[in-house]
C-alpha cells in the first residue's frame, strides 16, 4: 500500500471512532468567531498579569496547521484567513470532547476553540481550551514541504494546498485584490463608469491575437471569447457615457511563459475629450498612488532591482529608445535596408516581407524592452502595428499612443482612439489583407463611428503583470489562482 493510501485508511478510521462516539464529522456550525488579527490586536501587546486581570473568553476557528503532543497536554497552532493562534489543551482541564476523543484529532482538521487568552512564558498569546468542536475531519495530510522548484506544478494544479500551507501565496493573492481594489475606487473617485462588455463575440476583435473559437448550439452560431473589450467600450464612448472602465478577463490563443497566460485579467478604460498625454499622467498618477497605498514609499524591489514609481516617469518615442537603448544611428528608422539588415541579424522571422513600421517595432522589442527597467513610456509607434490608434497631424506613419514599460514589461497600452470611420475601414481591410490574428470586418462598430465617437483616448493595464511586479514574482503563474496547465 503506498503512504497516501495508508495515512488515508488511519484517517477514515479516526472518522468511524469519532462517529461512533456520537461526533459527526461534517456539522454545519455557525458561530461568531474572533480573528487571529483582532486577537493579537488586543491582547498582543498586554503583560501575562494584564491578559490574567481581562479573564477573557475567546470563540476562536481554523484549521489545524501544526500538533505537538506532550501526552497529557498538547499545543495546537490553528489557522484562520488573518493568521495564527496558539491552543493549549490539557486533558485534566478539556471540557469536551473527552480527551482520548480529542487526540484523535489531526492536522489539518477544522475546528472550533472555546477558552480562556494567557500569555505562555515565551510571549506567545495562547487560548486555553475548555471545548474544543470538531467542524470538518481532514482525510488528506497535509504536505510537510510545501515549496521548491520540484514542486512548483503541484503548487499550481493544487493550488487550494499551496494556499493553506504556504504564508507568501496567501499574501500575495490578498496584495492582488488590494491591487484591484485600489485601482477600481481611484478610477471611480474621477467619475468613471464601470461596465461589463461581452465576452463571447460574433468577431474577434479590439488587438491583434488569436481568439479561442466556441459554438452556441440553440442560435447555430460560432463564437469567440474575446481578446479585448475595447471595441464595445468605445461603443458606450459613442453611446455617450465618456468615462467608462472594465476590469475582467481576456482571451488569447497564444503561447504559455513567465509573462504570458491564455486566460488574463485586463483593465481597459476610456476617456472622452482626452489624449493619450491625459492618460500618461492618469497612469502615473494612479499606479505611484497605488504603490505608495501598499508600501508606503514609491520603491519597491522586483526580481533584486529597485524600482523607483516616484513620478515623473521617463518618456521616450520608440526610434528614440533604438537610439538611447539600442546604440542605433538616428537615421537608421529611415532606412529600410538598414533595418531589414538589422532584423536578418537578430533572426526575425519573416523580415524580408514585413512593412517597415513591423521591422522597426520587431527590432525594438528584441533590443529595447529588456533594457527598460524604470517605469518608462514609449511613445509614436507605427501605424502598422497600431490599427485602432489615431495617426500623429506631424508624422503621419506613427500614431498617438504609448506603451508602459517596467522592469523590461509591456504593463499598460493607450493611444488617440481612431475616430474616423472611413479610416478604421481602411485599416480593417489592411489587416484582413495581411491575415491578420483576430483581423475582421466589423460593420456594426464602423456604424458606431458613423454615429460619431468624440475625441477619446483609452487604455488598457495588465493586472497579472502589474500584480507580478507589486509582490516580487518572477512568474505570472504565481499571481493567477487558477493558471491554465496540461492535465
Amino acid at each position: 500500500m503506498e503512504p497516501i493510501d495508508e495515512l488515508l485508511s488511519v484517517r477514515k478510521e479516526k472518522r468511524g471512532l469519532l462517529m461512533e462516539a456520537g461526533i459527526d464529522p461534517y456539522p454545519q456550525e455557525r458561530g461568531v468567531f474572533r480573528g487571529s488579527s483582532d486577537l493579537h490586536k488586543e491582547f498582543g501587546e498586554l503583560s501575562s498579569d494584564e491578559i490574567e486581570q481581562k479573564n477573557a473568553f475567546v470563540a476562536f476557528a481554523g484549521r489545524i496547521v501544526a500538533f505537538r503532543d506532550f501526552g497529557k497536554s498538547c499545543f495546537l497552532h490553528v489557522q484562520d484567513r488573518e493568521g495564527r493562534t496558539q491552543v493549549y489543551a490539557r486533558k485534566d482541564t478539556l471540557k469536551s470532547p473527552d480527551y482520548d476523543l480529542f487526540k484523535k484529532l489531526d492536522v489539518g482538521d477544522i475546528v472550533a476553540v472555546d477558552g480562556k487568552v494567557f500569555k505562555t512564558r515565551t510571549g506567545e498569546l495562547t487560548i486555553v481550551a475548555d471545548h474544543i468542536k470538531l467542524l470538518t475531519k481532514s482525510l488528506r495530510p497535509l504536505p510537510e514541504k510545501w515549496h521548491g522548484l520540484k514542486d512548483v506544478e503541484e503548487r499550481y494544479r493544487r493550488r487550494y494546498v499551496d494556499l493553506i500551507v504556504n504564508q507568501k501565496v496567501r499574501e500575495v493573492f490578498l496584495r492582488r485584490a488590494r491591487i484591484i481594489e485600489s485601482l477600481r475606487a481611484f478610477l471611480a473617485a474621477r467619475d468613471f463608469v464601470e461596465v461589463e462588455t461581452p465576452m463571447m463575440q460574433i468577431l474577434p476583435g479590439g488587438a491583434v491575437a488569436k481568439p479561442f473559437k466556441t459554438h452556441h448550439n440553440a442560435l447555430g452560431l460560432d463564437l469567440y471569447l474575446r481578446i479585448a473589450p475595447e471595441l464595445y467600450l468605445k461603443r458606450l464612448i459613442v453611446g455617450g457615457l465618456e468615462r467608462v472602465f472594465e476590469i475582467n478577463r481576456n482571451f488569447r490563443n497564444e503561447g504559455i511563459s513567465v509573462k504570458h497566460n491564455p486566460e488574463f485579467t485586463m483593465l481597459e478604460f476610456y476617456q472622452a475629450y482626452a489624449t493619450y498625454e491625459d492618460l500618461m499622467d492618469l497612469t502615473e498618477e494612479m499606479i505611484s498612488t497605488l504603490v505608495f497605498s501598499l508600501f508606503g514609499s514609491f520603491t519597491v524591489s522586483y526580481g533584486g532591482r529597485e524600482i523607483n514609481f516616484a513620478r515623473p516617469w521617463k518618456r521616450l518615442t520608440m526610434e528614440q529608445a533604438l537610439v538611447d537603448f539600442g546604440g542605433f544611428d538616428p537615421s537608421i528608422a529611415d532606412d529600410a535596408r538598414k533595418l531589414r539588415a538589422c532584423g536578418s541579424e537578430l533572426a526575425i522571422v519573416g523580415i524580408e516581407t514585413m512593412p517597415k513600421g513591423k521591422v522597426i517595432t520587431e527590432i525594438f522589442e528584441k533590443v529595447c524592452e529588456e533594457k527598460l527597467v524604470q517605469p518608462t513610456f514609449i511613445t509614436e509607434y507605427p501605424v502598422e502595428v497600431s490599427p485602432l490608434a489615431k495617426r500623429s497631424k506631424e508624422r503621419p506613419e506613427v500614431t498617438e499612443r504609448f506603451e508602459l514599460y517596467v522592469s523590461g514589461m509591456e504593463i499598460a497600452n493607450g493611444f488617440n482612439e481612431l475616430n474616423d470611420p472611413e479610416d478604421q475601414r481602411a485599416r480593417f481591410l489592411h489587416q484582413i489583407k495581411e491575415k491578420e490574428e483576430g483581423a475582421a470586418m466589423d460593420e456594426d462598430y464602423i456604424m458606431a463611428l458613423e454615429y460619431g465617437l468624440p475625441p477619446t483616448a483609452g487604455e488598457g493595464i495588465g493586472i497579472d503583470r502589474l500584480a507580478m511586479l507589486l509582490t516580487d514574482s518572477q512568474s505570472i503563474r504565481e499571481v493567477i489562482l487558477f493558471p491554465l496547465l496540461r492535465p
